[in-house]
């Protein structure tokens, strides 16, 4: 609201219930923007902030308190709780936003309001303002400017508060657990969801939530960058890629882990592997104040194109082959993103024309990889269809980066002692 400034208005609507099929719906989980700024978890709410306002800066709509509907769906805040227990200076019925809103539009000259996340609330705001407009010739003020509340936000979400950062370390370690535990109980012959329901059951056992939909692909599967079937057996003598998080009061951890299913790296499995981490490590050493968001990925490119060459998968000038950017058709995606709320939280990666310096409270992903997919034919058999990459958590310090997920063992030493337990 300081930002904002005197004469501005923010409205904020959660997410909306979301249909899995017919009559049944999907989990809910408010819109994190919401969320950030509300720690309100129920839908139909919008929040509104006033800066300045006499009688409240924050206003919620919500739903009332219900007791027939509570019996069927669970306990509400209400507009009391809305207050007591969310800090809410006012709170009214959410079945009266329209009646209500347009009224505390009319004095403010900004409205800070995200176009384009939901078509329907955009068509409502739009409404809201138009039935000022109206009103002019009665001496109604509209307001005359629209801006993006994200500009704002987003930018407050990239930085990371200490109670931000100890909530992300508790899905970092919870992540990390359920990792160890699927290389300790993966074997030959078991089913790729058998693995991905010891990290559901495990999230869930330590009050966490799955905060995305997991990756568990055995070999040729490893080299599918989304890969989510997660239905088919695995082989002895493929590598098993799994990318795996748990969420933590709305903050996601993001791991990625590869290994042998039968516990043990062929001699080709293994040259790829410290290919891959060499290069997350290179890329890690660059994540310190001061260096830019692209840093990393240059040193995991350079640091990948070398060992490709030396594998003899690529052959000429590593420059070159940077340059034209050869090492693609192994390696197709960035090194990382933004982590936070959402698995690809929101921050600008470039500031104009630049790319983002690190600070202190940023939180991102280091993920190279190499994906040798079956059936090239400049590619020698041998190499066909090993999948790797190594992914950890890193936050940005004062004086360097943390890595939050360094439970998970990743050399090859380490990983095949762990899987031989």
């Amino acid at each position: 609201m300081q930002m904002m400034g005197k004469g501005a208005i923010a409205i904020l609507p959660t997410a909306p219930v979301s249909i899995r099929n017919r009559d049944v719906e999907h989990p809910y989980r408010p819109d994190s923007d919401f969320y950030y700024l509300t720690g309100f978890k129920e839908p139909e709410s919008v929040a509104v902030l006033i800066p300045k306002r006499k009688h409240g800066e924050y206003i919620l709509f919500c739903r009332e308190s219900d007791p027939t509907a509570e019996i069927w769906n669970g306990r509400r805040a209400g507009l009391e709780g809305a207050k007591t227990l969310h800090g809410a200076d006012d709170a009214f019925p959410i079945s009266d936003i329209n009646e209500i809103l347009p009224g505390l539009l009319e004095n403010c000259e900004r409205v800070y309001y995200t176009m384009g996340n939901d078509s329907q609330f955009d068509q409502r705001v739009i409404g809201w303002v138009n039935q000022l407009r109206g009103k002019a010739r009665a001496g109604v003020h509209t307001p005359g400017e629209f801006v993006a509340l994200d500009h704002l936000l987003h930018d407050m979400r990239l930085f990371k508060s200490r109670e931000e950062i100890k909530t992300m370390k508790q899905a970092a370690t919870v992540s990390a657990q359920a990792h160890v535990r699927a290389m300790q109980m993966c074997q030959p012959g078991m089913m790729e969801y058998e693995v991905e329901a010891e990290f559901v059951h495990h999230f869930h056992k330590n009050g966490c939530a799955t905060a995305y939909s997991s990756i568990v692909g055995g070999g040729a599967n490893g080299c599918i960058l989304h890969y989510v079937d997660n239905d088919q057996p695995l082989m002895d003598g493929d590598l098993l890629l799994i990318d795996a998080g748990a969420e933590k009061d709305y903050y996601a951890a993001d791991i990625t882990r590869t290994f042998p299913v039968n516990g043990r790296f062929s001699q080709e499995q293994k040259a790829v592997y410290n290919l891959v981490l060499a290069a997350q490590q290179a890329a890690i050493d660059q994540v310190k104040p001061g260096n830019h968001w692209n840093q990393p990925h240059e040193a995991a490119v350079k640091s990948l194109t070398k060992g490709l060459v030396k594998l003899g998968l690529l052959r000429g000038s590593v420059s070159k082959l940077i340059k034209d950017e050869a090492y693609r058709p192994f390696y197709m995606h960035r090194t990382g993103h933004w982590l936070g709320m959402d698995v690809h939280d929101v921050g600008d990666y470039k500031v104009g024309d630049a790319w983002r310096v690190f600070e202190p409270g940023m939180v991102l992903t280091v993920e190279p990889g190499l994906y040798i997919a079956g059936g090239q034919k400049k590619v020698a058999k041998k190499w066909w269809n090993i999948g790797v990459r190594i992914e950890d958590d890193v936050l940005v310090t004062k004086s360097g980066c943390e890595v939050l997920t360094s439970g998970v063992p990743k050399t090859v030493p380490e990983i095949e002692a762990l899987m031989a337990k």
